[in-house]
């Protein structure tokens, strides 16, 4: 697929996706998914375990703060040293930051209160949309985008899509399961990063086809 074509499918996508967001975060304003909410709630909360929550403490972590800036870091040395990236880095940076400016002006815009509901941790701010969510999605989102190039084979695709997929699904579920977010802010979370992240690539198709 070439640059032109990957830039208006990933625009149309991103539309798509903002739109889907759009009526997402009203139905969540309307109290539409609280009982959605409530069952996924209680069934991950029902496995609450000592071992399982210092996991949770530990994927939780991987999406915030120094180690998430280390993780990055660490990403943007693999993408140079071997892949000889540097483009790239400017796209996953940009994406990143950006994505985290975002989830802050949603929060404003919305004013979800966090639940109340077992809190194993004490997180100040608004909760819709989930930030570590937002953060996890346009991190391993943007590696994927950069990596898919660079696996012929379909196997490979679909193991960087699996490990993607899960550290992502990860995070999103210990911000549950730590009691300080919805399921429904997790899923917003996604769906914003996701129309950002499509946006952002169109936008950097465009610019490569335009440089190059």
């Amino acid at each position: 697929m070439n640059a032109s074509k990957t830039a208006r499918r990933s625009m149309s996508m991103s539309l798509v996706l903002a739109a889907l967001f759009i009526i997402f975060a009203w139905l969540v304003l309307t109290d539409r998914l609280s009982s959605f909410d409530l069952l996924i709630i209680e069934t991950i909360q029902g496995l609450e375990s000592p071992l399982l929550t210092k996991a949770m403490l530990l994927i939780t972590k991987t999406g915030e703060g120094l180690l998430l800036i280390m993780i990055t870091l660490a990403i943007m040395i693999v993408l140079y040293a071997v892949l000889r990236h540097r483009r790239e880095l400017g796209l996953l940076v940009f994406v990143s930051l950006a994505s985290a400016c975002l989830n802050q002006l949603l929060k404003i815009i919305i004013v979800r209160p966090r639940p109340t509901l077992n809190r194993l941790i004490e997180v100040g701010g608004y909760s819709f949309p989930s930030g570590h969510s937002m953060a996890a999605f346009s991190l391993y989102g943007t590696v994927t985008y950069l990596l898919w190039k660079h696996i012929p084979n379909r196997a490979g695709r679909i193991v960087l899509l699996t490990l993607s997929g899960c550290f992502i699904v990860l995070i999103g579920l210990s911000r549950v399961y730590l009691g300080v977010h919805y399921p429904t802010d997790v899923l917003g979370g996604y769906l914003s990063s996701a129309s950002w992240l499509l946006l952002s690539i169109s936008l950097y198709e465009r610019w490569i086809r335009k440089t190059s």
